[in-house]
């Protein structure tokens, strides 16, 4: 069976847009045993549009429409599937309720820019949109299933879950048995983690397909089998490699590093503060972006300038004269005021030279120093990150985070990942 994708918008094709529905769509369809055949980009181009479409519905199964279902007119779908098809555009009354539910919920009107989105082909099957304005919809050209999706990723996800890929399992049942089980790991590149598993293994089964992901910052690892006769291979793999890596991995499915932090906090019924200079509230914000941290975080404190860093969290200016903002005194004497001023049991400081200017011969751009730990024990170690400016507050707090984690696991408290990043 052949899906195809066509993916439409100006947005998509100057930039402006990067397209992670693709992405998104393929992973759905691969935990069904399913893959993308074709994936065709197109602007707001009516003409070119409508020759896809027809030259895709010719040459395939399936085609999943991804954007312009919405109000504007550059939103063309529905146009260009009334002419593929030779449907009329009539009202349809199921998306025309649900438009009218929309803006119920929302106390405003409903327009005529918005009722353009129940103008649709004759015919068509609604596909239920929980979130948006834009219900999708599917209809048959040449024996090819149309699907039209909206544009909006988080729209999109909800559908995907909800409907889309029942319906295309329906059309086009699979008989694999797909199974997938998805770690999530920090601190091991791809290339060292396959040469780790190759010392160790040896030969990998041939039943378990072993894959990597690489993003920022983790690593996920799949093992995917086609057969669930397979389950326990599957299983003396996974086993295997929490023997193996057991203190990189974070956890299974999507689970982040701050997720994992605060889940070990709240099993233990402590809590955390943060005092961060360089980068400017991103841990705290990791932190406060799961469901429930409030049980485990109460404040932290961003101290971007020293005269912060002495009225906030209490840094004296003589330590900060002495040894200068970038020090292991000053992220010492940030987390012991940030401890001391929330009452949390664990505390995280940072203090570093982001760049791309201010950095010196003794501390050069990219350099931080780190304190973190319990109010009764802390720890602190100077790195120097090379990379731009972003990306090293990216890393810092990943690696803040994880040392945290390492400490209320009790791990070795000098990862290895310590040696593949340049000391300072």
């Amino acid at each position: 069976m052949k899906i195809q994708l066509l993916l439409t918008g100006n947005e998509l094709m100057s930039g402006h847009t990067i397209d992670s529905n693709s992405a998104m769509i393929a992973e759905f369809l691969s935990g069904k045993g399913y893959s993308i055949h074709r994936k065709v980009t197109v602007g707001d181009e009516p003409l070119e549009l409508l020759a896809d479409m027809k030259r895709l519905c010719e040459s395939g199964d399936i085609l999943i429409m991804n954007g312009g279902l919405g109000p504007t007119l550059d939103d063309l779908t529905a146009q260009l599937l009334s002419d593929l098809t030779g449907k009329p555009l009539v009202e349809n009354p199921i998306a025309r309720r649900h438009l009218e539910d929309w803006c119920e919920r929302r106390k405003s009107p409903l327009n005529n820019s918005n009722l353009k989105q129940a103008i649709l082909p004759e015919g068509v099957e609604i596909i239920p949109n929980p979130t948006g304005s834009a219900v999708g919809f599917t209809m048959v050209y040449e024996d090819c299933l149309i699907i039209c999706t909206p544009g909006v990723p988080s729209e999109l996800r909800t559908m995907m879950e909800q409907t889309i890929v029942d319906t295309i399992c329906k059309r086009h049942p699979n008989d694999q048995q797909i199974d997938t089980i998805r770690l999530q790991t920090f601190g091991l590149g791809e290339s060292t983690l396959q040469e780790m598993v190759n010392h160790d293994y040896g030969e990998w089964p041939e039943q378990v397909e072993l894959s990597f992901r690489a993003g920022i910052p983790l690593l996920e690892v799949k093992l995917i089998i086609h057969d669930l006769s397979h389950k326990v291979i599957q299983q003396r793999c996974y086993q295997r490699l929490h023997e193996l890596i057991g203190d990189f991995i974070i956890g299974e499915e999507s689970t982040t590093l701050a997720e994992s932090v605060v889940k070990l906090l709240q099993n233990r019924q402590t809590t955390i503060t943060t005092a961060e200079s360089c980068t400017g509230g991103l841990i705290a914000s990791a932190i406060t972006e799961i469901a429930g941290a409030s049980t485990v975080f109460e404040a932290g404190f961003v101290t971007y300038s020293n005269r912060m860093k002495q009225q906030l969290v209490g840094v004296s200016e003589l330590t900060l004269k002495m040894y200068g903002a970038v020090s292991e005194e000053v992220v010492i004497a940030m987390t012991k005021g940030a401890l001391e001023r929330s009452g949390a049991d664990y505390g995280i400081a940072v203090s570093g030279v982001a760049g791309p200017g201010g950095g010196s011969a003794e501390k050069p751009v990219g350099t931080v120093w780190m304190a973190w730990g319990h109010k009764d024990n802390l720890r602190t170690r100077r790195m120097t990150l090379t990379t731009d400016r972003k990306r090293f507050q990216q890393m810092v707090t990943a690696i803040t985070l994880d040392l945290i984690r390492r400490e209320l696991l009790s791990l070795e408290p000098q990862p290895t990942y310590y040696q593949a990043l340049k000391k300072g």
